[in-house]
């Protein structure tokens, strides 16, 4: 059975953390470890976990002595994965009880290295708003430019297939260049439509703000990505559209 790495960064995050490593517990998966990196928060989130890591030795929890930002934090965590498979949760986030499960199962039986799924959308509060992200079969570099449908939440990577990897180090959306360096590879993503995680919209996050986001988006598509300004306009449009139609 293989191992599974689950990178959780963490930043303030005390109210929702406990929710989020009741979620990994529950996996009907068990060959797991979940790493816990705490990037600096000032409200005492190690009190919640500390239990969890003494009734459970697949949880392990480290604390940073800067702040690095999620990017960082995700990076400290890939660092220090012993799996062959890399899974992320935010710790403000949840999965499904057989997220895992269904995932490896997939990879394994189709020799796939990038995989993601269907995900819902639930309030700050917890609270399910009813809206849905739906995975495509399959997703290519071009396509995800002007789609970023890729749950951060969801995915999952066979890294003994694509390579060691790690975060771009840029504020927002380094999951997404992290997707497109991978795709760059020659790995296409492929998507399983099952909601298998529930994503929390919290009102302080990038992708609660809608202009913040695009912007973060255009910023990896000219200075990462190095598109063209016109190219960069045109998947922009395409970005701008699926985005609508995620919230509708």
């Amino acid at each position: 059975m293989a191992k599974v790495s689950i990178i959780t960064p963490l930043y303030n995050g005390a109210r929702y953390i406990e929710q989020t490593i009741l979620s990994v517990i529950r996996q009907t998966y068990p060959d797991w470890e979940m790493i816990i990196v705490d990037d600096c928060s000032t409200d005492h989130p190690e009190t919640v976990i500390s239990r969890y890591v003494v009734q459970d030795n697949r949880i392990r929890l480290i604390r940073l002595d800067k702040n690095s930002g999620a990017a960082g934090a995700r990076n400290v965590a890939i660092d220090q994965a012993g799996g062959d498979y890399i899974a992320f949760l935010d710790g403000d986030d949840v999965w499904k009880p057989k997220k895992l499960e269904r995932q490896v199962s997939l990879m394994t039986n189709q020799d796939l290295a990038f995989s993601f799924t269907s995900y819902e959308i639930m309030a700050q509060d917890g609270t399910l708003t009813g809206k849905l992200v739906h995975a495509p079969n399959i997703i290519d570099y071009r396509h995800y430019l002007k789609n970023t449908v890729i749950g951060c939440l969801t995915v999952m990577i066979n890294r003994q297939k694509t390579g060691e990897f790690r975060m771009p180090m840029i504020r927002s959306s380094h999951d997404m260049a992290l997707w497109l360096e991978l795709m760059k590879r020659g790995f296409k993503a492929y998507g399983i439509d099952e909601v298998l995680a529930s994503y929390r919209l919290v009102s302080s996050s990038n992708s609660a703000n809608k202009f913040q986001a695009a912007e973060d988006v255009w910023h990896v598509y000219r200075d990462i990505e190095k598109l063209s300004f016109f190219y960069s306009i045109y998947n922009l449009t395409g970005y701008a559209f699926h985005a609508i139609r995620k919230r509708l």
